[in-house]
């Protein structure tokens, strides 16, 4: 079984005065970056999410904070926390995503290989598993 959580580090630059980190499409993102987004201010007990997407191709990275991101292929479903700046979750197409556990704090940024398009974009779990020909 092949693992759905694909990690991108993403190296530390830096000296005495602090951080940095550079994000760039083709190079430490595996693809052209065509929008960004992030989600802050989520409240307490809120999940976010709760899709897939035909085409489009995210890194998932919490700049501050941390929350938790379930994964889902249709035939299995993976769960983990995103809590470190210098680490993108890469979420391939045809990948239901669920968020939770949000912290107070948490920014989290999102890298996209596509411009907003609502036709890509499966919002119904049954017919997610419908288009990948598996039985809701």
């Amino acid at each position: 079984m092949v693992s759905l959580v694909e990690w991108v580090d993403f190296p530390p630059l830096g000296d005495d005065r602090g951080s940095l980190v550079a994000l760039e499409g083709g190079k430490t993102v595996p693809f052209a970056i065509e929008r960004v987004y992030y989600l802050f201010g989520t409240g307490r007990g809120v999940s976010r999410g709760h899709h897939a997407h035909r085409r489009l191709q995210q890194v998932a990275v919490c700049v501050t904070g941390h929350c938790r991101m379930s994964l889902d292929d249709g035939g299995q479903r993976e769960e983990v926390l995103l809590n470190s700046p210098t680490r993108g979750l890469l979420i391939r197409s045809m990948v239901w995503r669920e968020m939770c556990d949000f912290s107070p704090d948490c920014v989290l940024l999102v890298l996209a290989s596509e411009h907003y398009d609502e036709s890509d974009y499966i919002r119904d779990y049954g017919r997610f598993l419908a288009e990948l020909g598996r039985d809701s």
